[in-house]
């Protein structure tokens, strides 16, 4: 009866043509069947467990493309039989959504069963259409999947954000996308097992590495592979690491150049550095040089962390990540990858100190916070007519007058209150300067 109340082609969950590519021909039907995820799906797991007792409200999944947020919908909406919906958030409009969202209705309440509403892609709705799903979702009308690369916390609306359970997917690891590659070369029937595949080891290596945790990417690359390699003499077809170059071609670098991915690289390159690891450093440098990130990017963020992270621990530090910054605005790319790797390897290998970002920020809060201090008299200015007469500068101690060049008077905050001096690197010879100064001042 469930195309009386406005089923839509995708009511059967995972139904795909045997026509239709490897990726979408072998997804999961059951969660044994699924692979990835371990950490939300393993026995015992927080969303196994909902799953199998059959307790989900509403979910959120996002994560990179290809790591199985359509077919974990699918898997939910079979294990759990529901109907299954499935919407688009660039194509489906709210004519689309209030039809499938009535019929989830009348569904539950003539044949008692409930509705899975998967919406890819669901950042692309607008605030309207979100919120059009509120009532019935907090009613518990439909259970809504939204499927999404970008962060919900972001791209989504906040009272549906609060209404449902958010679970982020990451990409397959080598070993699961080498399980994956096992299978699909197995399975006769939605699979490739048909064929008598010889898949070399270098060629599943560069496979898997090219595919970058996308499944979809991984058995697109192995089925193109499959179908275009004759089969020799004996009806094997061998696949070798050169096929697969050429199918898969160029890997591809997964970033976006402003949302989680370009946030959380630059984050792992400056951790890195901050972290005195320079090998770590060069490969987030890398990759975002190869996502074409904007060098000059790069290079201020190295700037900062030059004073915020090393500062007079290596106050060479500074020169060179300016200069670095200056090379890549003169030279261009590629080559202004070679002044930022210089930069980075080191920064990455000098002694660090946070003493000026720490006390520039004491000093700030002071000012904010604190009684103002008003300069006190021998140090203010003493340069124009009427000055003495107020009695500015008068007492001021000239330094250069005093040995040490250390004059033993006060300029307003008392020593050390801000400025603490590590042990590391340059800044070791700061702070013992600085306690032989207190020594003179106090003479």
């Amino acid at each position: 009866m469930d195309d009386l109340f406005g089923a839509s082609s995708s009511s059967d969950a995972g139904a795909v043509s045997p026509t239709a590519p490897l990726a979408a021909r072998f997804r999961p039907r059951t969660l044994e069947e699924y692979i990835g995820q371990s950490h939300l799906l393993a026995p015992g797991k927080p969303l196994r467990r909902l799953i199998e007792a059959d307790r989900l409200a509403s979910l959120i999944l996002f994560g990179p493309p290809g790591v199985g947020k359509t077919s974990l919908a699918e898997v939910i909406a079979r294990r759990t039989e529901c109907h299954f919906e499935r919407l688009n958030g660039v194509e489906a409009a709210v004519a689309d959504l209030r039809r499938v969202l009535t019929a989830a209705v009348t569904r539950l309440k003539v044949n008692q069963r409930r509705t899975v509403l998967f919406i890819d892609e669901i950042h692309r709705f607008n605030k309207a259409q979100q919120d059009v799903l509120l009532p019935d979702v907090e009613a518990g009308n439909v259970r809504l999947i939204g499927a999404t690369t970008h962060n919900p916390s972001f791209y989504i609306n906040g009272p549906l954000v609060s209404r449902s359970q958010i679970f982020q997917l990451e990409p397959l690891n080598a070993a699961e996308l080498s399980t994956l590659i096992d299978a699909a070369l197995a399975d006769p029937e939605r699979g490739l097992g048909k064929l008598k595949i010889d898949l070399a080891p270098e060629a599943r290596a560069h496979l898997i590495a090219t595919a970058e945790g996308d499944a979809r990417r991984a058995l697109n690359g192995l089925e193109l592979a499959a179908l275009t390699t004759p089969a020799d003499a004996k009806g094997v077809v061998h696949i070798d690491a050169a096929t697969v170059e050429e199918c898969v071609q160029k890997k591809r670098v997964l970033y976006d150049r402003d949302e989680d991915q370009h946030y959380d690289t630059i984050s792992a390159f400056i951790k890195s550095v901050r972290g005195s690891d320079p090998d770590a450093a060069l490969y987030w440098l890398a990759k975002m040089i190869e996502a074409g990130e904007d060098p000059r990017f790069i290079a201020r963020r190295l700037v900062i962390l030059a004073s915020e992270d090393i500062g007079l621990a290596d106050p060479q530090g500074l020169v060179v990540a300016v200069a670095a910054h200056h090379a890549v605005e003169f030279i261009g790319m590629p080559e202004g990858k070679i002044p930022l790797a210089e930069a980075t390897l080191y920064l990455a290998c000098a002694s660090k100190s946070n003493s000026a970002v720490m006390g520039i920020g004491n000093a700030v809060e002071a000012v904010q916070k604190d009684e103002v201090v008003q300069v006190p008299r021998h140090l203010r200015d003493a340069h124009y007519p009427g000055a003495k007469q107020l009695g500015h500068g008068a007492g001021y101690q000239y330094s250069h007058d005093f040995p040490g060049v250390i004059a033993p008077q006060s300029y307003g905050i008392e020593p050390g209150r801000f400025y603490k001096p590590t042990d590391h690197g340059y800044e070791a010879k700061i702070r013992a300067r600085l306690a032989e100064w207190e020594k003179l001042r106090k003479k």
